[in-house]
Formats: C-alpha cells, structure tokens, sequence
C-alpha cells in the first residue's frame, strides 16, 4: 500500500510542474509504463511504475476536464447574463458581499454561450440578502481567472484552478437582477450559513467570537489581520480552522465515550457489540465535522483515517499506522488529485508522518508530557522546510505554543463548540452559554499567544531554498528525528544548513537588479545594487485587509532573502502608489524613507527635492523632480528617481503629468534618455507626452498596470509614441513582474516571471 500511494502521489505530483498540458502522444507512453504491473503485479518496480503513470494521468484527466469550462475571451468585460445557484456560502465583508455562483447559463444580447461553471463573484451596492442554494438571474461582468505573478507570491490562479473556479467577477446594479427560486438543496453548506449566523448574533460582543466560529463551522473571515499575525507568529494557525487534528480529537472522544456508554443500553449491547457502535459513531461524528469544514484536505485525511482505524478496532484487526496514513493518502488523491496543490495537503500529511516516524520506538516511560513535548519538537521540525518553501518563514515558538493550545483547543474548546452549536440549532438556551464558555477560553489562551508574540522572538525568516538545499533537508531531518538508537543523530542538522544557509545572488558590483512587481493598477519597483535596496512605491490598498505591500513587496523582498531596506521612495500618496507602505515598514527596518509630500504619509518621512545626489558603488541615484515648490497636482509632484549604472540607465517617474514632463525636458534635455523607463502614471493620455517620449527614448518601456483595467491602460496613443521611438513595450499584466538585469557590456536582460515561472493553469502571456 504505501509503495504504491507514494507512487501515485509522485505521478499527480509530476503533472502539476508542466508548463502546459501534455500532448495526446504521451498517452501511450503512461499505458507503457503500466504493462509490466499487468504482466508481473508482484515485481515492486513495476508497481511504482504502474503506481506514477496512473497518477500522472489521473491528474491529467482532472485538469482538462477543469480546463474545458472556461469564459469566451471576447465576453471579458462585457456586460453577460447568467443563470444558476449560489454555491458557497455568501461572505459579507464591508459594503461588499462575495459568494461562488454555479453557472447553467450564459447570454451576451441575444447570443448564448457555454456556462463556465463556478465563477466568483462580488456585489458592492443595493444587494440583498443571500442564501446559499438559492436560484439566480445575474447581470455581472466576469474576467478569467488572474492572479498576481511574483517571485515568493500567493498564486491566485493556482488557488482558482484548485477550486474549480472558472471566472472571476462583479454583479451590476440594476433591475434585471432576480432570484428566480428559494434555497433548495445544498443542506450543509446551508447549515454552516445558518450556524454562522446564529454564532455572531449571539457572540457579538465578545472579541473571540470569530475564532469560535471558525472552529464551529470553519468560516475563518472574522479574524481580522492582527489576529492572523499573532497565530502566524506562534505557529498555531491550524489551530483556528476545523484541521484534521480537531476531526481526530473529536472522533477519539465520541469512540471512548461510546464505548464506555453502549452497554446501559441492553438492548443496543445485544445488537451490536460496544465497539462496532462506537466506530459507527465516531465515523458519524468525524463526517459531520469534516462536513462543516467543507471536506478540506485535512479534514478528507482525518476521516479517512479514521474510519481506518475505528473499523479495524471494531473487527479486532491490527493495522500498522503507517498502512493507515498510505490508505488515506491514496484515497485522498483518488478523490481529486489537484489536492497537492494544497499548502494544507503537505502540511497534514507532513505532521502525521512525522508523528509516525518520529516517535517510533520509543515507549513512554518517561511520562505522557516529555511524550507531547517532543511530537510538537518533532512536528515543528518536519514542517520547518515546508513553511519556509511556502512562506520563507517558521515560527520558532510552535512546540511550546502548541504545547498549551493543541490540548486545551482540541479536547476542550472544540468540544464546547460543538455541543454549543448543535445545541443552538435545537434553539436551547444552554448553547449560548457553551459557546461563551469557549470564547472566554480562548480569550485566556489569547492572553498567553499575544504576550508570546509579542515578548519572544517569533521566527526567522529566510529566502526562497533551492530544491537541492530542501532535498538535503530531508535527509537531515529524517536523521536527525530517526527512532532510538540511530547513530549520530546531530548529524542531520549539519544537512539543514544548505537550507537556512543558501541565498539568492544579489547582483554583482556594478551591476543593477529592477523588479517592477505586478500589483495590479498600482506601481511597485525594487532596485537592487550589489549590497543595498531601493524599494519605489509599494503599491495599491485594494481593501482594509488586503493590499500589495502585504501580499506582493514583502514576500518577493523575503524570497529575495532582503532583510532591510535601505531607502523606501513613495513617489506620491496615491493609494495605488503607496497603499502598501504600513505593511512594508511593519516587515522590515527602513533607514530612509523619502517621498514628494510628507505631511501626506502619515509618518515621518524625508522630501525628496531635499535629497541630494548619492551613490551606492558605482552606481549613482539622483532625484531629478519635483522642485522646492508645493505648486501642481500631487501626480505632477511625484518623485522622479534616475539611476545610472555602468550597465545602463533607468528612470522611475512615478506619476507626473503633461506639466512636470515638459519642465524636465526643458531643464535636463538629453540627459533623460534611459534604457528603463517605468511609463509615467501607468500609460494614462496626460502623461508620455511626444517631446518627452523622443527625449528618454528608452529600450524599454514598462507599464505597470492591472489586467483588463477599468482606464483602459495604457492607451493605445501613448503605447504607439514608445512605438515610433523604437521601444519594446512590456506590460505587468501581461508578463507578471518584470525582472531586468544591467550590466556592463550588455543589452538589459529582461525576464518576465508570469513565462518563467508558468503551470498549465496559469493564463497565458
């Protein structure tokens, strides 16, 4: 069993890495590599063969037939009718309400077109209270599936793709939205909405209350970004979600419980023995709770081992608890093996392996504590080279974190939960009080995970490893965590070093590193010279929750393996220029910060018509604009950096206008031209005017704008003037960040990551 789910998790896992669906061709080839498994069964070489092929086209099959729904291109943007039911339940965020809608029907004017199944949708104005498994007729304009594409980012895409959503996109306001039938169907997700609901009625006032309700029904929109980072920091964000660890707990306790209670009950005890009822009830139990849960990769693999387990205990059977993790791996894949593109996937199986492995041989003598204490080492360990693959970071307070939280959540305040919520869907007044009693329990632990957060030091952050760096981590860790008696076991930590140790090259002296990010309609550069960092913009704030400086500027400075940056430009307070700038400062130290208009950040920072010329090596920076004058609009008034390396020359003008560019032309002429030229204010008609566009006439001419931007960006005048003076053009939202390398001798070398780092989901360039 386990040769042969490794095997197929090997193959499924094979598959995701291409950069595009394989041709028919390789069809006979996976039919090859299962012959000699048809011919001998028993051969072991033959069944990992047989055991990759079919993973490998599992996978395959899965994704094409995902794939095969998708929105016409030409209906991008359009305003397009759409018939179906809410899939999901709705999350109310501010003014905006977001749900999965399964598409049956598509119309643009008189023309029908194929549904592109599960589309995401939002609604901002007069919308009205959603019920999931309700029916639907929706005026909405929809975008493909896109994400941002930046080294060390999230994959949107890839997260769209896993959940089978084909379309992204905003319900229009207007008459011909109606619902064209009541909730019918979809009973748990119905549940969860209802129970949702009855929590935050009931649990308002209390400051815990989204935690109680994540871990009731797994809903996790509540907790807010402060939370989130105190859990990150402690390294106990399963805790707050129904995890696979909760299923097991509950299923544990319903079993013993049932056990002891089955035989009051004669006549139950004469028809059924105690512990086939027991596992009749904690498989029941474990479904229901992995149902709220919405049936989660964790939580697939906690029932799947449960139901393992509790079958052979009830039929007397012995199953090594490594066939039982195998069973469930397998199945898990069988079920969908797009699940591996799960961070959650590799994290749960990871910890139970490494349960398994870790504390293999050796029996609890010294008490059921230094037990608990050493799988939250072992757990922490294992997991280390994964978090820091997904997240370039670890949290090193995790063992003694979880030390308290795993027991007093999982066997206490889930419980609690969920007796409350069932409870208050009976309408019992006790439910209340059981739900208040986890709250306040919570409440306490907070105390505790805030002081740790806060006091301690949280975690170490290191760039993105190389493969092989991981590859040797995993034979340090198995030999540094191997069962007793294993030789040397200091060993293995020799083979983490590579890991922690290993970074990316900076740039070599002279040379000159430019990252335009893609964050959207937004600007976000980073310019790096052999041993320092300049970081322009950070780009948009697209809601209280969420912006770039948080999900694109700090993980890409991160996989980067940057720790400090040494000046932070804030061309102007626009929020697409500098709605980043709070989560960037909280993540790295700043030695200068500079920008146009001070009084208009918020925080201290230096004028950048006071900043006189400097240099870093060989390199020379210089602020070329705005004068010392507080006259123009706050786009004419953008710091314009230039940048002169031996490799070329670069200009970053933020987003000056028709104004500012003609007194630059004026006063510095020839000395514009550039080899770089970040577009002035994104491509927009009051910028790149023709005698500034025929002054820098750069090689390259960078816009940084949002796919399918309500401005139309850039304009198709302004993107034909770069034309006419010989520029290549390239765009964020075509190329994904834009990576160029100066140096010395050469042309500028340009990568665009949205090319170098494609998959077969991502959307073309």
């Amino acid at each position: 069993m386990e040769k042969a789910a490794l095997s197929f998790t090997a193959g499924a896992v094979l598959f995701q890495i291409q950069a595009g669906l394989p041709p028919t061709g390789v069809i006979p080839l996976l039919l090859v590599a299962m012959l000699p498994f048809l011919l001998r069964p028993s051969f072991g070489p033959a069944l990992l063969s047989a055991g990759a092929a079919a993973g490998f086209g599992w996978a395959w099959l899965h994704a094409a037939l995902t794939l095969s729904t998708a929105l016409p291109g030409a209906l991008e943007g359009e305003d397009v009718v759409i018939e179906g039911t809410i899939h999901s339940v709705p999350q109310v965020d501010g003014r905006r309400t977001r749900f999965e809608f399964a598409s049956e029907l598509l119309q643009h004017g008189s023309d029908r077109h194929p549904a592109p199944g599960i589309v995401r949708l939002n609604w901002y104005t007069e919308r009205p209270d959603l019920r999931v498994g309700e029916r639907w007729r929706l005026t909405v304009r929809l975008k493909r599936p896109r994400g941002f594409m930046n080294p060390g980012g999230f994959d949107y895409e890839s997260w769209l793709f896993r959940h089978r959503i084909r379309a992204t996109g905003y319900v229009r306001s207007g008459v011909d939205n109606r619902r064209l039938a009541a909730a019918a169907g979809y009973p748990v997700q119905s549940l969860r909405q209802s129970l949702g609901e009855a929590i935050d009625a009931r649990l308002s006032a209390m400051p815990r209350a989204p935690l109680v309700k994540a871990l009731a029904i797994g809903d996790r929109q509540g907790i807010t970004g402060e939370q989130w980072e105190v859990l990150r920091r402690t390294g106990t964000t399963h805790l707050m979600a129904i995890s696979g660890l909760h299923v097991g707990m509950v299923a544990a306790l319903v079993f013993f419980l049932m056990r002891r209670l089955w035989g009051f009950w004669e006549r139950g005890a004469l028809a059924l023995a105690a512990p086939r009822a027991a596992a009749v009830a904690a498989i029941a139990v474990a479904g229901c709770y992995a149902a709220l849960a919405g049936f989660s990769v964790p939580t697939q693999r906690a029932l799947v081992m449960v139901t393992v387990v509790t079958v052979a205990i009830a039929l007397r059977r012995q199953v090594a608890a490594r066939h039982v993790l195998a069973t469930a791996l397998l199945l898990v894949l069988l079920i969908d093996p797009l699940a591996v593109l799960d961070v959650g996937f590799w994290l749960s199986f990871g910890a139970v392996a490494a349960i398994l492995y870790g504390m293999g041989g050796r029996p609890g003598a010294r008490g059921i504590w230094w037990q608990w204490g050493r799988v939250q080492v072992v757990v922490a360990l294992v997991l280390a080279p994964m978090l820091i693959l997904f997240f370039q970071e670890a949290a090193l307070l995790a063992p003694a974190a979880n030390l308290l939280a795993v027991p007093l959540v999982g066997m206490v305040v889930v419980p609690l939960t969920l007796i409350g919520a069932l409870l208050l869907g009976l309408e019992l007044d006790i439910s209340v009080w059981l739900l208040k009693g986890a709250a306040w329990l919570l409440e306490w632990l907070w105390i505790v995970l805030a002081w740790m957060a806060e006091a301690l030091p949280a975690g170490w952050g290191v760039s993105a490893p190389p493969v092989w760096t991981l590859a040797a981590a995993a034979v340090g860790l198995l030999w540094l965590i191997a069962p007793r008696g294993w030789p040397a076991r200091w060993i293995g930590a020799i083979w983490l070093l590579p890991m922690l140790l290993v970074k990316p090259e900076p740039p070599a002296v002279g040379e000159l590193r430019l990252a335009v990010l893609d964050v959207g309609q937004g600007l976000s550069a980073v310019v790096e010279t052999a041993d320092r960092v300049l970081v322009y913009d950070t780009g948009p704030r697209f809601s209280a929750s969420f912006d770039a400086g948080s999900a694109v500027v700090v993980p890409y400075l991160r996989a980067r393996g940057i720790r400090r940056i040494d000046m932070l430009v804030i061309g102007h307070a626009d929020s697409d220029h500098a709605g980043g700038l709070s989560a960037v400062l909280e993540a790295f130290p700043v030695d200068r910060l500079v920008s146009s208009a001070p009084s208009d950040l918020g925080v201290p920072s230096v004028p950048c018509r006071e900043s006189e010329p400097w240099n870093w090596g060989s390199i020379g920076f210089e602020f070329l604009h705005p004068p010392g004058t507080e006259e123009g609009s706050r786009n004419d008034r953008s710091c314009v950096l230039r940048v002169s390396a031996p490799g070329g020359r670069l200009l970053l003008p933020g987003d000056i206008e028709a104004v500012s560019e003609e007194a630059l032309v004026v006063r510095y002429g020839e000395v514009l031209n550039a080899d770089l030229l970040v577009v002035p204010h994104h491509g927009s008609l009051t910028s790149s005017t023709v005698p500034f566009v025929e002054v820098v006439r750069p090689e390259f001419a960078v816009f940084s704008v949002g796919y399918a931007n309500r401005h139309g960006f850039p304009r198709p005048e302004v993107a034909e003037r770069y034309r006419a003076v010989g520029s290549r053009l390239v765009e964020t939202a075509e190329g994904g960040a834009l990576l160029f390398e100066l140096r010395e001798g050469f042309t500028p070398r340009l990568e665009r990551y949205r090319e170098s780092a494609r998959r077969y989901w991502h959307a073309p360039p």
